[in-house]
């Protein structure tokens, strides 16, 4: 092991509980072991269970599992009602213990104004015939129920009620019973969630939230009431030597509602602010809890909490650092933590661990992997989001996830055996068959991958002279070195296995190739907008690869996902992008988490880059480009240096569908990672 991550693997103590190393998988929603959003109800959930102990088997100290409601959202069963459940947690406790590992079981006391209410539901609820049928099923008020009447972060038509003095009891007397149960089941820990990401707790917590005048709102000491007396009933029913942490938000960077502020930006806290969070961390420790799990935002500001790749890496470090000052109990770091940072922050004594979540969906093995030197060999997580949290929103719309999505939180759009070994898994093929694969972007990497290692012989066909594809223009801009550290790794995959590659070689006609199989990654082509002037215009794959370069003033045309990071990008550079977008928001495609979406919001709105929704483009000039208001058909010229198009992509396979031929990727339909990476794995398992 490299040196400079020594101080990663020492020993530390959370009360009497000694934790043998300082690197903490984090809890993320979907990876409750006690199941997640399931119709049939709570259950001892096996998946999850597999997921945390082939963690634990590569060398990870402490794990958190993602939370664990302690009320059914379907039926409302409380989760201290169903003993089966603790009997096999148990069972599995015993194993996670014979690898040296210690685990944490994650409760919540709710969401709240948080809860992402789907635009399934919303209806359901807004009606309160509809919502009284389905109320046995599952209690939509119950869900949003908040400290004060206030709208929901997701819909914001809807009205959260304010919950009820005996609502909070019932919570405080779960958590106790729960954490009891949890204890007796060999549990090494509880953690309370949370004074956090402007969950429920942290909602009574917030005065911009919380506007009770009962003995639960009002002074310091009541908005805290709620959390203090959740450790207090813990420590009763389970010893005063019995760990409890809290998932803890230093400081909530909101600037209002739905609005957060920018890394750097000086403005005015409406949340939790730094010299609350100093009183409020001695007086949380104080009440009882044994640990700090920390960052920082809340659902207003979700980019913190849940870092795309546009946040920088460790953002959260100093933060952290400076509330550990105020306390004497162990205070973890999470968010976009890197662990060469993380060991020098722990040896430095600024924490006490180093907290990371996403980056274990992506690769079981990382920490095994940095151990014995084989850095090269982790795959990298990229803050997508896209399988693992994808939430997405936008403007007139909740929720906009898909059901399956909900009920399956946790995968990994780079890795899908991730939550889902039963669907995706290598087996060997009942048939070794030689196979083609043409298109050496990240999809056709992948199926090549899976192909081999399942015993076929594979031949990889590129046309140019560079593995990646479209995926090298993605990775492109400064903010994605993740992006370029994935690309890496699948060259380096590649020599591993049985796979010939053939660069510089296009394939026009699938038959000469004479393989078994052939499988078409071949991508897609830009779509071209029918207007007077668009030979203009720059493909916005041709800026990201540098083919083509802009001036200062450049109007981007289209506001999806790429369009919004090309502006991020030309803003980076000291440039003025403007984006001309036909739909009534950015980035209004299902999948895309509101973490991500919402900070490219709000950078465009903290530093006033133009931005001109429910306009379309009428023609391009040599010095910019005329466009039309279609609310309101009225037309103007937006001057600009250089245009850039960014509006999507038509599928450009080589070759038809056929028994024997398999289309996958943006060559089969536009999508992103997760959809050319799942499709591979679909194809290739089928071969």
């Amino acid at each position: 092991m490299d040196s400079k991550y020594e101080a990663l693997f020492t020993p530390w103590k959370i009360g009497n509980v000694e934790i043998k190393n300082r690197i903490v998988m984090c809890p993320m929603g979907g990876t409750s072991l006690f199941g997640w959003f399931e119709l049939g109800g709570c259950h001892f959930d096996k998946e999850a269970a597999k997921l945390f102990l082939e963690r634990a088997n590569n060398n990870v100290g402490l794990i958190i599992p993602g939370i664990a409601p302690l009320r059914d959202t379907f039926w409302g069963k409380w989760l201290w009602q169903n003993p089966k459940m603790f009997e096999e947690l148990k069972e599995f406790m015993d194993e996670i213990h014979k690898t040296g590992a210690k685990l944490f079981i994650q409760l919540t006391a709710g969401m709240g104004r948080s809860w992402a209410i789907t635009e399934l539901v919303a209806p359901l609820h807004k009606n309160k015939l509809t919502r009284a049928i389905i109320k046995p099923i599952i209690d939509t008020s119950h869900e949003l129920a908040s400290p004060s009447p206030q709208p929901s972060r997701w819909a914001h038509d809807i009205e959260c009620p304010e919950m009820t003095k005996h609502q909070i009891h019932e919570i405080i007397e779960a958590f106790a019973k729960t954490a009891k149960l949890c204890k007796e089941a060999g549990v090494d820990g509880v953690e309370v969630h949370a004074v956090h990401e402007g969950y429920l707790l942290d909602q009574f917590s917030i005065e911009f939230f919380n506007q009770r005048t009962d003995e639960y709102g009002g002074n310091f000491e009541n908005r805290y009431r709620f959390a203090t007396e959740v450790v207090h009933a813990i420590k009763e029913a389970c010893g005063d030597d019995y760990p409890v942490s809290l998932r803890y938000s230093v400081e909530s960077k909101m600037k209002g509602f739905c609005e957060g502020a920018m890394p750097g930006e000086d403005y005015t806290e409406v949340g939790r602010c730094m010299e609350e969070s100093e009183k409020a961390a001695k007086y949380l420790q104080d009440a009882g809890y044994d640990m700090l799990n920390a960052d920082n935002g809340t659902y207003d500001s979700w980019y913190w909490a849940h870092p795309p790749m546009y946040m920088p890496q460790n953002c959260n470090l100093d933060d952290v650092a400076h509330i550990k000052q105020f306390v004497d109990i162990p205070v973890v770091c999470a968010g976009r933590m890197e662990p060469d940072v993380g060991a020098r922050a722990v040896a430095d004594g600024k924490i006490d661990a180093m907290g990371v979540a996403r980056q274990f969906l992506t690769d079981a093995e990382w920490v095994t992997k940095m151990i014995e030197e084989r850095e090269e060999d982790i795959r990298p997580c990229i803050c997508c989001h896209n399988a693992c949290f994808n939430f997405s929103s936008s403007k007139g719309h909740s929720n906009t996830q898909d059901l399956t999505d909900t009920m399956g939180l946790s995968r990994c759009a780079l890795n899908p055996e991730t939550m889902q070994s039963k669907k995706y898994y290598i087996a060997p093929a009942k048939k070794a068959k030689n196979i083609a694969v043409i298109g050496g972007g990240i999809g056709g990497m992948e199926a090549a991958i899976v192909c081999a290692k399942r015993g076929h012989s594979v031949t990889l066909y590129e046309k140019s002279g560079e593995l990646g594809g479209v995926f090298i223009a993605a990775a492109a801009p400064s903010f994605k070195e993740k992006d370029k550290a994935l690309i890496a790794w699948y060259k380096r995959e590649l020599t591993k296995y049985p796979i010939t590659v053939k660069m510089n070689t296009e394939v026009t006609d699938v038959k000469s190739l004479g393989a078994d199989e052939v499988i078409v990654a071949t991508g897609a082509k830009a779509k071209q907008i029918p207007v007077k002037g668009a030979e203009k215009a720059i493909e916005a794959c041709d800026y990201l690869r540098g083919i083509k370069t802009v001036g200062d003033n450049v109007v981007i045309i289209g506001g999806g996902l790429t369009g919004c990071e090309i502006a991020y990008d030309l803003y980076l550079q000291g440039k003025k992008p403007t984006i001309v977008e036909v739909q009534d928001d950015l980035i209004t495609t299902k999948g895309i988490c509101l973490a991500n979406t919402s900070y490219l919001r709000d950078f465009f709105k903290t530093n006033k880059v133009p931005v001109h929704l429910e306009t379309k483009l009428s023609s391009i000039d040599d010095d910019g480009v005329w466009v039309e208001d279609i609310k309101y058909g009225k037309q103007f010229k937006i001057d600009a240096d250089n245009v850039i198009l960014s509006v999507g992509y038509n599928p450009a396979p080589i070759a038809k569908k056929s028994n024997h031929v398999h289309i996958i990727g943006d060559a089969d339909k536009g999508g992103h990672l997760r959809t050319v990476i799942w499709q591979a794995w679909d194809v290739a398992m089928k071969l």
